[in-house]
């Protein structure tokens, strides 16, 4: 695969999966746009001062207003990856209003609006493209989400989005796919769960390189799928 001055959107590019793909991309030649929340987030961003990485302030995903100056700003768009998100493990009972609405805003809300300015773009720009969400197991398996009901109702409403979507813009030459990770071998994972099996977690870079080919020409016939990507979990 090869994204050699291919410009490409990557949300959540500073976490750890996000790292990995905007990593391998930056190995293969894309010029990299990654949006930040924090300075602090970007100080430590692994592969700060590359050459071909883009690093700019976007407080909210959920602003459209702002998705849509970001996105304006970039020519030629050819991919967009959306790994921002939250996670939040509670049940009905302690789940109320505002906890569904942050779930819906971080994982599907931002995801919808990226996907609508890229969409966008990429029509303006007449090459075709390609988006790829990040879903989860629950977004394919609802009965592993007890516990985290607003979590999964707001991926499932993700992987709503990836199918209907993918529908809409193919004959634009957009393919539109999504990756449902279980839970990744990620440090944060590893202190939250100390006692589990680490080496059934599917590792980042494993991720990283499904979501690379989704995101690539080399993906030419795929369009609507939600990939697992489970590992030995």
């Amino acid at each position: 695969m090869s994204f050699a001055d291919r410009h490409i959107v990557i949300t959540g590019g500073t976490g750890a999966l996000g790292a990995a793909v905007v990593g391998a991309l930056l190995d293969d030649g894309a010029l990299c746009h990654v949006p930040y929340r924090s300075e602090a987030e970007a100080q430590r961003f692994a592969h700060r001062g590359h050459k071909n990485l883009n690093l700019a302030t976007l407080g909210d995903l959920s602003d459209e207003g702002a998705v849509n100056a970001f996105y304006g700003g970039i020519p030629k768009l050819w991919a967009s990856i959306h790994i921002a998100g939250g996670f939040a493990f509670a049940p009905i009972e302690k789940t109320d209003k505002a906890l569904l609405m942050n779930q819906i805003e971080s994982n599907l809300l931002s995801a919808y609006l990226c996907s609508r300015a890229a969409v966008g773009a990429m029509r303006q720009s007449g090459g075709g493209g390609r988006i790829v969400n990040i879903a989860a197991r629950p977004a394919l398996e609802p009965r592993t989400g007890a516990s985290m009901t607003a979590y999964t109702a707001s991926k499932a409403g993700l992987a709503g989005l990836t199918h209907a979507l993918a529908e809409e813009v193919a004959k634009d030459g957009i393919l539109v796919n999504a990756v449902a990770p279980s839970i990744m071998d990620t440090p944060a994972n590893r202190k939250s769960m100390p006692k589990a099996d680490f080496a059934t977690w599917p590792k980042v870079e494993e991720v990283a390189a499904t979501i690379l080919f989704l995101a690539s020409s080399d993906n030419a016939v795929t369009r609507g799928a939600i990939v697992p990507v489970y590992g030995k979990s």
